[in-house]
């Protein structure tokens, strides 16, 4: 797999493009260079990679679903869990995520399969569900963003 290729993906919540290119990425949809990205990753393993996971709430981000962790060091990581999206996060670790849309705006699949270099189908199509839940662990107290 080529890390600078964008990929389009049904992902847990919504159908969303992947990338370890996160230029290409915010290129794609417009965004403001201070915006960060979701960092999807494969395993708790790789998660150690990006950052250390507070100890206090080590037991709460294991068993999260659907929930993007925003660490101490302000990185925005989500373990993903489900196997279908899985096996495609499997092959490259991690990836930057993003949803198939222009920033702001609702699921286009036209927009989401003229910008996307590769497209990865699956029985199930696409379609855009509901976002994930972002939580933001400090070192001591949590709180929801979204």
């Amino acid at each position: 797999m080529n890390p600078a290729v964008v990929y389009l993906v049904q992902t847990d919540t919504t159908a969303g493009f992947l990338s370890q290119n996160k230029e290409r990425l915010r290129e794609i949809k417009n965004r403001n260079s201070s915006k960060k990205f979701i960092i999807s990753v494969d395993s708790f393993e790789t998660l150690k990679n990006f950052t250390r996971v507070p100890k206090k709430h080590r037991k709460f981000i294991r068993r999260a679903r659907k929930t993007t962790i925003v660490y101490p060091n302000y990185q925005a990581i989500r373990v993903v869990k489900p196997k279908r999206h899985l096996r495609f996060l499997k092959r490259i670790k991690w990836a930057y995520s993003t949803s198939s849309n222009p920033s702001g705006e609702a699921f286009s699949e036209r927009f989401a399969k003229d910008n996307a270099d590769v497209i990865l189908y699956d029985k199930h199509g696409f379609d855009e569900k509901n976002p994930s839940k972002i939580i933001k662990c400090g070192k001591i107290a949590k709180r929801r963003l979204r």
